[in-house]
């Protein structure tokens, strides 16, 4: 027989709702800390775009070079403050090059999803307005990748 709430303890019940709120304040969380990060994301964006790199005629390889260096060191930070806020509780609040690999290795997914939305939102709307949806759809791939496999609660070996 299956939980429903109707045949589940209150306690149960107090704990699922718990839970629930643990995660929407994480996400929270990782929202602000992903704001500071998207800002700094962005101000190295338009930097490097305008002072390092070099528009090639039909090339956008100029958008790709400095998303990335951007996503660098965004992403360097967002570890930073994500082990020491969001996710302290799993981290103990303790920088680890395994971890920080492990998040940075996440956040490849999170940079391609940016990337290719750059690229593509690019051909059709001016590239601040693309970037700032790139920004987008990568928190919503790098909260996930967090969330679901960096920071993921370490197992006890007591059931919950």
């Amino acid at each position: 027989m299956s939980e429903t709430p109707e045949n589940m303890g209150l306690a149960r019940r107090a704990l699922l709702l718990l839970r629930k709120q643990v995660v929407l304040l994480k996400a929270m969380s990782f929202a602000l800390i992903g704001v500071i990060n998207s800002l700094i994301d962005f101000a190295v964006f338009l930097f490097t775009l305008r002072y390092v790199t070099e528009p090639l005629p039909g090339e956008r390889l100029d958008l790709i070079a400095a998303n990335v260096l951007a996503w660098m060191v965004a992403m360097s930070g967002s570890y930073v403050m994500n082990s020491y806020v969001t996710f302290a509780a799993e981290s103990g609040r303790k920088l680890r090059w395994r971890s920080f690999f492990a998040f940075a290795a996440s956040g490849i997914l999170g940079v391609f999803a940016n990337t290719a939305t750059l690229l593509i939102a690019a051909e059709f709307m001016p590239v601040i307005p693309a970037k700032i949806l790139a920004i987008g759809v990568g928190f919503l791939v790098n909260f996930s990748m967090s969330h679901f496999v960096v920071f993921r609660p370490q197992k006890t070996g007591r059931k919950p």
